[in-house]
């Protein structure tokens, strides 16, 4: 049954709106980041002449480079760690009888409830003494355990929706638990997974308060730890303060759209069953 005019057009309308909503402050921030330098552009508004130099100026006075490789190799050791613990721990707990599972799953649970920053004073001390502070293993221990959580819900949820009936055609031909979830339920997990990597990417990619408490050197933080410096120095210039900001933001933006389509269709697996 088709929806009336009226009722698809109210519908586009809304879409509309909500577009311009999120694009908005993007071309607000791109439009101030290409005014000349020591300005302060209002609104948005741009100029004849736009001095994309900026951005090649902010890159060099934030030393984007070196936080760039710091982001990078946080985001290899944080988001595939995740991702495999998750997509294991998930299965067993969906599929397998597990001692103890639902204990086990309501741990997980309750370490979604926990308020991030209530963790981050017990985490500094934790850290102090293991003898890791300002070094990367500061970052990525404490990311991964906090990733955790939220990876093994989000898997488990998924392989709960498989059918039983995969788990013993496979166990009919002779296949066991680690053959079964590797050749059957993970490549049925894809769009799963890679909606955990993304979600997994962008909690590490812009982590900010973890990067400015546990790392003091300016240049093993994160990209967005880096921006409070950033800020700190060039708080009066809002051009390159803008500029500073896209290039930051950047990755994750471009990572969402190649991606997309797993995100969506990870989404709505959930919501329709059989």
């Amino acid at each position: 049954m088709k929806k009336p005019l009226s009722v698809r057009a109210a519908g586009n309308i809304v879409l509309v709106f909500m577009v311009a909503f999120s694009i908005l402050p993007f071309f607000s921030m791109l439009s101030a980041a290409l005014q000349p330098q020591g300005s302060m552009p209002e609104g948005i508004q741009f100029t004849a002449t736009p001095h994309w130099e900026n951005f090649i100026d902010a890159w060099n006075m934030a030393n984007i480079l070196p936080l760039l490789k710091s982001s990078c190799i946080l985001v290899l050791a944080v988001v595939p760690t995740v991702v495999l613990c998750s997509a294991l721990a998930g299965y067993a707990m969906a599929q397998l009888r597990v001692p103890g599972r639902g204990v086990l799953y309501a741990i997980f649970i309750i370490g979604l409830t926990i308020p991030f920053e209530t963790l981050v004073t017990p985490l500094y001390y934790e850290i102090d003494g293991l003898g890791l502070l300002n070094t990367r293993w500061a970052l990525i221990l404490p990311l991964i355990g906090l990733n955790l959580s939220f990876g093994v819900v989000w898997m488990r949820q998924h392989f709960e929706q498989m059918p039983r009936d995969l788990m013993e055609a496979a166990s009919i031909d002779g296949a066991g638990d680690f053959q079964t979830f590797v050749r059957i339920q993970l490549p049925l997990a894809l769009p799963a997974l890679s909606s955990l990597a993304i979600l997994t990417f962008l909690s590490t990619w812009n982590q900010f308060l973890l990067a400015v408490v546990l790392i003091n050197d300016p240049l093993k933080r994160t990209m967005a730890g880096a921006l409070q410096t950033f800020v700190g120095t060039y708080q009066t210039d809002v051009v390159l303060l803008n500029a500073g900001a896209l290039l930051i933001m950047a990755p994750t933006m471009i990572l969402f759209i190649i991606l997309q389509r797993y995100f969506i269709r990870a989404m709505l697996a959930g919501s329709v069953k059989g």
